[in-house]
C-alpha cells in the first residue's frame, strides 16, 4: 500500500518552488516574519481553492481538524484565521501575480502544440473582461457606480489550451478598451475581440506592431468599398470586401485599408460584420476565429463556478488581488498536472477529484488515471455521468 505523500502535496510538487522563492525575495515577502511564511500562506489559500472553502473560519476548522497532516502539506504552523487574514492584508499581492505568470509560461509551453481546429500556425488570443460585483460599503476602494462596487478581471486567453496569458485586475470603472494600452503585441498573433474594444487608433497600433486583429464592427460604420472578392453564400458568407474608413475621425485614426466580412448564421438567424487587418486568410477562417472567442466567456464562467473569486476572504485591495491571483495559479496548476500526466479528463473532473482526496496518500497519477478509466466505462453503460 502506498504510504507516501498526500495528494495535496503531490499536486504542489508540480509548482516551481525556486521561482516562488525568487518572487518572495523580490518583494521582501518574508521580511520580519518568524512563522507562517508566504509559501504557507499560498498553500493554505490553494487548499481553500481546491476544496471550496467559504471563509477564513472554514479554512481554519478544516486544516486544524487534520493538524497531524499539516507538516506533510508543507504547513509548519498552526493555522489561525487572524494570521491568514493579516497575511492576505499585508503581504504584497505582486508576489502571487508574478508567480502565476511564471506558471502561465510553463502551461503555455506545454499546450503550444494543441490543435486549434483550424489550419493556422499563428497564436490566437481572445481578449475580454468580466465584472465581479462587490458591496460598496465593504469594498469602498473598488469604484464602479454610485451605489455599487466591483472589480474587473481583464483577460487575454491563449486559445491553445485556454491558458490566460495576460490578466489585469482593476476597479469596475476602467473601460475594457483601455487594457489594449497595457498589452505588448506579439507580431503575427491574432487578437480576437468584441465590439467593446473597437478603437481605431489602438487597432492601428496593433497593425503597426505586425499583429492581426478580428473584431466585430458597429452598425454605424462609415466606409467606402475599394474592392470585393467572390464568396460562397451557401456556407453563410455574404461579402468579403477591402474598405477604407470615411468618417472624419476614424479615417485619421486608421488611415490604412481594412477587410470587411459579413456572415449570416442560420442557426441563430443573426448577421455579423467583422473587421480585420489580415488580407490573406480565407473569409470563413476569419469568421471561425471569432467563433472561438467564446472560449474566454467559458473561461470566466468556469473560474466563477469552480474557484473562489466571487466571495472574498478579505476586504482590502491587497487581499482581493492576492486571492484572485492564487485562484488563477490553481487553475493553471490543474492544467499543468493534466498535461504532464496525460490525463484525458476535463479540468472540472480533475478539480472535483482533488477536492475530495486532498488528505489521501494514493499516487495522484493512479487517482486521475482511474478517473479516465471510469469515464471510459461510463460511455458503455446507460447511467448518468456525474462529471459531464
Amino acid at each position: 500500500m502506498f504510504t507516501g505523500k498526500l495528494v495535496f502535496t503531490q499536486a504542489m510538487d508540480h509548482l516551481p518552488l525556486h521561482t516562488f522563492r525568487r518572487c518572495v525575495q523580490r518583494y521582501d515577502g518574508n521580511r520580519y516574519i518568524k512563522r507562517f511564511s508566504c509559501q504557507e500562506q499560498f498553500r493554505c489559500m490553494a487548499f481553500a481553492q481546491l476544496t471550496y472553502r467559504e471563509s477564513l473560519r472554514d479554512i481554519e476548522a478544516c486544516l486544524n481538524a487534520q493538524s497531524s497532516k499539516l507538516y506533510h502539506m508543507g504547513i509548519r504552523s498552526t493555522v489561525a484565521r487572524s494570521t491568514l487574514a493579516d497575511a492576505n492584508e499585508r503581504r504584497d499581492w505582486r508576489i502571487y501575480a508574478d508567480f502565476a505568470q511564471s506558471l502561465i509560461q510553463i502551461a503555455r509551453r506545454l499546450y503550444a502544440g494543441e490543435d486549434l481546429g483550424l489550419e493556422l500556425d499563428n497564436t490566437v488570443y481572445a481578449l475580454d473582461a468580466t465584472t465581479i460585483d462587490l458591496c460598496l460599503t465593504v469594498f469602498p476602494w473598488a469604484h464602479f457606480r454610485q451605489t455599487k462596487a466591483a472589480v474587473k478581471l481583464h483577460t487575454l486567453l491563449d486559445l491553445r489550451g485556454n491558458i490566460p496569458s495576460f490578466i489585469h485586475i482593476s476597479d469596475g470603472k476602467l473601460h475594457d478598451v483601455n487594457v489594449l494600452d497595457l498589452l505588448l503585441p506579439e507580431p503575427g498573433a491574432f487578437y480576437v475581440m468584441d465590439r467593446g474594444y473597437l478603437d481605431y487608433e489602438r487597432l492601428y497600433q496593433l497593425d503597426q506592431s505586425k499583429a492581426f486583429f478580428v473584431i466585430r464592427a458597429k452598425s454605424n460604420l462609415q466606409f467606402r468599398r475599394v474592392s470585393s472578392s467572390p464568396v460562397n453564400k451557401e456556407i453563410g458568407l455574404r461579402c468579403d470586401q477591402i474598405i477604407k474608413l470615411t468618417g472624419y475621425k476614424t479615417s485619421q485614426r486608421y488611415p490604412d485599408v481594412l477587410r470587411r466580412i459579413k456572415f449570416y448564421d442560420a442557426s441563430t438567424d443573426k448577421r455579423f460584420v467583422f473587421l480585420t487587418n489580415n488580407i490573406t486568410l480565407p473569409a470563413l477562417t476569419i469568421t471561425e476565429l471569432y467563433r472561438y472567442r467564446w472560449q474566454v466567456e467559458l473561461f470566466f464562467k468556469w473560474i466563477k463556478q469552480h474557484l473562489r473569486i466571487k466571495s472574498f476572504f478579505g476586504t482590502s485591495e491587497n487581499a482581493v488581488k492576492t486571492q484572485v491571483w492564487i485562484a488563477v495559479s490553481v487553475y493553471v496548476l490543474v492544467a499543468i498536472i493534466k498535461k504532464r500526466l496525460g490525463i484525458k479528463a476535463s479540468l472540472y473532473s480533475i478539480l472535483q477529484i482533488l477536492s475530495v482526496t486532498t488528505f489521501e496518500t494514493m499516487p495522484i497519477d493512479q487517482l486521475l488515471t482511474g478517473c479516465d478509466q471510469a469515464m471510459k466505462n461510463d460511455e458503455t453503460i446507460n447511467q448518468l455521468n456525474l462529471f459531464n
